[in-house]
């Protein structure tokens, strides 16, 4: 039982961790997110990240956050340093990445999975790549170790452990890891969006071999650098997720530390090219149902926005469990989980999903 440090108001679905409700978010967000600013100042302090994106300095650009980082200072992602006026990264440059990756046997439990041709054969045999429904085939699973937000809920949270102690992986070895029974890549994390560059020359090598190419990101993207994300995926039958993590700007920024405009035109850019390739679709739209917070009005809005972008966008919504610094929630209820797939198809999208439902509760 949390309690609003604004209103005062007691509930399961209010996080101490935040210290604040959903509703003062919404209708006094300046002292509302003063508040919720603490909680990311522990977060990031925690794995030695900077409390902000740095405003003074050398111009980063390979993410939105546009950090400005200053001379002996770091950018937000913990990855980018600037020694001597230059902006150097581990291993020295783009071409190596922070990373660890794995093996994921198909069909996997990717976002996309009720729609991939990995899982399902859409596409196929031109997108399929392999014999669906064979067994013995992988996704190359590539973990990116950084991030452009700071969501107090992550459940890959040990990405911010990452920078301190650097997985070096070049593009070489990642190509090498492509084999035979290898029929897509997927990019992850953390998010790709701060290794965006390392991420598209491992695509080039991907395409050439005829693997797909998929990403699985907030959103937070360069904008001088998503038509090449798009790009990667539209022509090698992969699909590039957005999640969608709030959108009213304070409910956002208080959940993720990050600005919800960057995400929102990003996947407007993205959506209007979705039917370029209407056998698979290019982008899926995932929203996370945090309880208390991604509420039905934080869904109503979203599911609108989507749907006057794109209606035809298959949207996953994912069941919440208690992870990081938001333990002391319940995991989504499944009233909350039903009423969200309605309030969606009641906005006009079209292909609606709901993802990990076994995580479902009925705490509230």
């Amino acid at each position: 039982m949390g309690t609003c440090k604004l209103c005062g108001r007691s509930s399961v679905t209010i996080s101490d961790s935040l210290g604040v409700c959903v509703d003062c978010l919404r209708s006094r967000p300046g002292k509302a997110l003063e508040i919720a600013k603490r909680a990311h100042v522990i977060s990031r302090s925690k794995f030695r990240l900077p409390a902000e994106p740095p405003e003074r300095g050398v111009r980063c650009g390979i993410c939105g956050r546009g950090c400005l980082v200053p001379e002996g200072g770091v950018g937000y992602c913990g990855l980018v340093r600037n020694a001597g006026g230059r902006l150097v990264r581990p291993g020295g440059g783009v071409s190596i990445g922070v990373l660890s990756y794995y093996y994921d046997p198909i069909p996997t439990n990717c976002v996309a999975d009720w729609v991939c041709p990995a899982s399902t054969g859409r596409g196929y045999p031109k997108y399929a790549r392999t014999p669906w429904g064979e067994v013995g085939y992988y996704n190359l699973a590539v973990f990116y170790g950084a991030c452009s937000l700071d969501c107090l809920f992550c459940q890959n949270w040990q990405y911010r452990e990452y920078p301190a102690k650097p997985k070096l992986v070049s593009v070489e070895e990642l190509e090498a890891a492509m084999s035979k029974k290898v029929t897509c890549v997927c990019f992850f994390g953390g998010d790709p969006a701060p290794q965006t560059v390392h991420a598209l020359l491992v695509a080039r090598r991907a395409a050439e071999r005829g693997v797909r190419v998929c990403w699985e990101t907030s959103g937070q993207l360069a904008p001088h650098l998503l038509d090449k994300v798009v790009e990667s995926s539209l022509k090698t039958g992969g699909i590039v997720k957005f999640d969608l993590k709030a959108f009213t700007p304070s409910v956002y920024k208080a959940l993720t530390d990050g600005e919800v405009d960057i995400v929102l035109r990003n996947f407007k850019v993205a959506a209007r090219r979705f039917r370029e390739r209407p056998e698979v679709p290019l982008v899926v739209a995932s929203i996370l149902l945090v309880p208390g917070y991604v509420d039905e009005v934080e869904v109503d809005l979203l599911t609108k926005f989507i749907a006057r972008v794109e209606p035809e966008v298959p949207t996953r919504f994912l069941a919440f469990h208690p992870d990081y610094m938001m333990r002391d929630l319940p995991p989504t209820s499944i009233r909350h989980a039903e009423t969200a797939l309605k309030i969606a198809r009641e906005n006009g999208l079209v292909e609606v999903s709901l993802g990990n439902w076994w995580l479902l509760g009925d705490c509230y």
